[in-house]
Parts: C-alpha cells; structure tokens; sequence
C-alpha cells in the first residue's frame, strides 16, 4: 500500500519496503495485543492507533487486489501452479474482515477484546508470512520493470496524502538497520522532510500509548 505512496528510488527493492510494511503492521497488533492484555484496550491513544492501522491495512489489501496481483496473474496466466498459489491468497482476504470487525465490536465493549486480538493476529500473521514466502517472490521473479514502475505510479496517485503519516508509521520503533534501509530508499528530499516535520509531528500524536 503506502509502501508504494512514495516512489523508491531506482534499483531499491519493492520486495524490501514491503516487508517493512508488513513488520509495521505485526508491530501495531502487538502492541493492541500488550494494550487488551492490560485492559487498557479503551484508551485513546490506543483506539486512534487501532483506527489508522485499520486506515492503512485495508489500503495496502485494496492496492494488492487491484494493481498487484491481477499484474502478477496475467504474468504467470500459463503457469496453473503459481496462479493456483495467487488464488489461494485473495481467498484468504474475506476471513480477515470479519477478524477486524470483531475487534471493532470489542473494543465497544461487545466482546473479549484479548481474544479478538489473538484471533486477528494469528490470522494476519499467518497471511503475511505466506504473502512473503510464495506470493512476493513470485512477484518479484515475474514481473518486469515496467509493471513495478506502473503498480507503484497508481499507488503513488491513490496514497500521496498519506505519505506524511506512513513514512514515520513505518520507521516507529523499527531496528536501527532496517529503518536506515527504509529511509534509504527513499529521495532525499522526502528524508529531509521526514526527519524535520513528519516524524515530530508522528510522535505528537502518540498511537498506542496508555
């Protein structure tokens, strides 16, 4: 999703800035999951870390649904194995929201909201591990240059409002390395942006802390 918000520079890796995607939206339900343990589920910074990661995960499955793997399908069209691995993940998307809304209902004080967490981060998990193992590989071997560039073009175009938010979301409590890989990635002059406005703005807002 906002991986593709900002354009990365030539020869970085797509697979890379989504991986890091991935571990910033792990991180979030770790942290929901620290703050249900807590009974501490309601608080609001808590419920606005809650809303954006809602914001930013149905952004990222809405960009790979439409531009990512319908590219990657019309790659690998003679290949029944692969188009049989890319089936199996957009049929996993449909148990993934009713997992959100129960979270949602949750913390509206309908349910149990650590068992509402622990069932949408297994879930999640699980699909992010298989999006990494099969489909962002199959991705990365199939698709040219030129359809990277396009996926990343449209995705630029639908996410660039949410740009000043995503970068700093990504790089919050991030190792030292990979947060240096993501911020590498990125043109200096969006860097330079990050580090003076984005990210003191970001940790104004303090997500998740109770």
């Amino acid at each position: 999703m906002g991986a593709f918000a900002i354009k990365p520079r030539v020869g970085v890796s797509c697979d890379m800035i989504l991986r890091a995607v991935h571990e910033a939206f792990r991180r979030d339900l770790d942290r929901l999951a620290a703050a249900a343990a807590a009974g501490k589920g309601g608080a609001a910074h808590v419920r606005e870390g809650w809303e954006y990661f809602k914001e930013l995960f149905r952004v990222h499955l809405d960009l790979e649904e439409r531009e990512l793997w319908p590219r990657v399908e019309r790659a690998v069209a003679a290949r029944p194995v692969e188009r049989a691995v890319l089936a199996d993940l957009r049929s996993g998307r449909a148990r993934l929201d009713p997992l959100i809304d129960g979270v949602d209902a949750a913390l509206g004080g309908g349910g149990d909201l650590p068992a509402a967490v622990r069932d949408l981060r297994k879930a999640l998990k699980a699909r992010l591990r298989n999006v990494e193992a099969s489909a962002l590989p199959l991705a990365e071997a199939a698709l040219p240059p030129a359809e990277w560039e396009a996926f990343a073009a449209e995705a630029g175009r639908r996410c660039e409002a949410r740009t000043p938010l995503f970068v700093p979301w990504v790089v919050d409590g991030i190792a030292p390395i990979e947060r240096s890989r993501f911020l590498t990635s990125l043109p200096e002059p969006l860097r330079d942006l990050n580090r003076v406005t984005w990210e003191p703005t970001y940790r104004k807002r303090r997500l998740w802390s109770v």
